[in-house]
């Protein structure tokens, strides 16, 4: 069989697919065909042709009834409609290419011109804190217990430990340090923006850490002398006691004008219920037993203290009463927080851009070059 039989071979088969006829029965050297009565009668949109025999595409002649000659005129109107096809599969997959390369070029100038950036903002903040001083008792008296912890009764003491500890949390800016005394006055921590550490301090406090005692005048002598040579222009001494002045070689009243002199402004807390307490003692046999004792410290005094320094008396009979004294204190003294906000802003467009730009160019040079559109 030579190339334009075979050529017109094709191009029948892609011809008749296509129609309403159908070509069949073709043997190995494509010597044989048949064809729909509609072929014959040119109802395919093909010429007509008379029916003949068997086809001999080689030599041009047929033989018997029933079937068609096709001769290579025929056939050669068919040639390269495969090649046809397959180009224009071709063409399809390079325009998808190209108008795909067209749409994110668009999409990328899309999100530049909405000019993307990246930010940065650095917080500065200045605070002028308050000094104070913590002055608290650890006296035996302390370990009445007459307050509550949750549902639990609880003393003095560890009462006063929850509370100060929670008011030492509410003031981070603020230089905070613990004075303990007795019958003497113990410094615990001097003044301290580590307020962790303090508070590790502050639940070391026992009963014992000193002989017993009350020596308010000597407390308050010790705590202001920790303040006298900072520069903040609030200092501060919050005393909680539940006696009376019974120890030291300071008087209260006189060490109050020493701390007024200093610039030092001192609030005073009274702890404990009215009347009587249960007070805890070990019998004969080492057990733990309750007896009432009766509460008694000089509010006079404190509360004078307090007025001479420009302060307040507190009066703490219960837990709740505690922490509202210390959460007013808390309010009356605030400390003053500035706080500057400088923004820095980067522009991002131009990592979008230029990829857009990239996509475009080349979307123009492959559609004048390698998958030129002709027309």
């Amino acid at each position: 069989m030579d190339l334009a039989t075979e050529r017109g071979r094709d191009g029948a088969v892609a011809a008749f697919g296509l129609g309403r006829g159908r070509l069949e029965g073709f043997d190995q050297g494509w010597n044989h065909a048949s064809v729909d009565q509609d072929i014959i009668r040119g109802n395919a949109g093909l010429p007509a042709v008379e029916p003949f025999a068997p086809i001999d595409f080689g030599s041009g002649r047929c033989q018997g009834s029933g079937f068609v000659h096709i001769d290579r005129g025929f056939a050669s109107q068919f040639e390269g409609a495969g090649d046809e096809l397959f180009g224009s599969r071709q063409r399809n997959r390079a325009g998808a290419f190209l108008a795909g390369l067209s749409y994110l070029a668009l999409a990328l100038f899309i999100i530049a011109l909405a000019r993307p950036q990246l930010g940065r903002v650095t917080t500065r903040v200045q605070a002028t804190g308050v000094d104070i001083m913590l002055v608290i008792d650890v006296s035996r008296s302390m370990l009445a217990e007459d307050f509550t912890i949750g549902n639990s009764r609880s003393n003095r003491i560890d009462t006063v430990k929850l509370v100060t500890e929670q008011f030492i949390r509410q003031r981070p800016n603020d230089r905070i340090g613990i004075v303990a005394f007795a019958g003497r006055p113990y410094l615990v921590s001097p003044l301290t923006l580590d307020h962790d550490w303090l508070i590790r301090n502050l639940e070391r406090l026992r009963i014992g850490l000193v002989e017993d005692g009350t020596a308010i005048g000597s407390a308050i002598a010790s705590a202001a002398n920790r303040l006298k040579d900072k520069e903040a222009k609030t200092k501060l001494i919050v005393l909680l006691t539940d006696g009376d002045n019974n120890a030291g070689k300071v008087q209260p009243l006189t060490a109050a004008e020493a701390a007024k002199a200093l610039g030092i402004r001192i609030y005073t807390i009274g702890a404990g219920t009215e009347g009587e307490a249960p007070f805890p003692l070990q019998n004969a046999f080492g057990r733990t037993i309750y007896r009432n004792v009766l509460v008694k410290f000089d509010e006079k005094t404190l509360s004078e203290i307090a007025t001479i320094t420009n302060g307040q008396y507190f009066r703490a009979t219960d837990t709740n009463s505690l922490r509202k004294i210390f959460s007013e204190i808390d309010k009356m003294e605030k400390t003053k927080i500035e706080v500057e906000r400088t923004a820095q802003y980067r522009d991002l467009f131009q990592y979008v851009l230029i990829p857009g730009i990239a996509c475009l160019l080349l979307e123009i040079l492959l559609s004048q070059t390698v998958w030129r559109r002709l027309p």
